[in-house]
């Protein structure tokens, strides 16, 4: 159980840490496609989507952290299912 824990923080750690970065890499890609960069490989909803993308990575690292949650709640008995 303790290992678990461990691991859990460790990816909660890690995920909170490199979100800026992917934001800060999403706004590039999307600065490329309007023009402000170099290229443009984006285009029209596509840009929409990417823009989406740092918002399901923190979805992610949320539902790591509830995951983590209950699990510690199950093992000392405090949630039934």
């Amino acid at each position: 159980m303790l290992g678990n824990l461990i691991g859990g923080f460790v990816v909660i750690l890690i995920g909170v840490n490199l979100l800026p970065t992917v934001a800060s890499e999403v706004r590039g890609a999307q600065g490329n496609a309007t023009g402000i960069g170099v290229g443009n490989n984006l285009s029209g909803a596509a840009i929409t989507i990417t823009g989406l993308i740092p918002l399901f990575f923190a979805l992610g690292i949320l539902s790591a952290g509830i995951a983590l949650t209950a699990q510690g709640l199950r093992a000392a008995g405090m949630l039934g299912v």
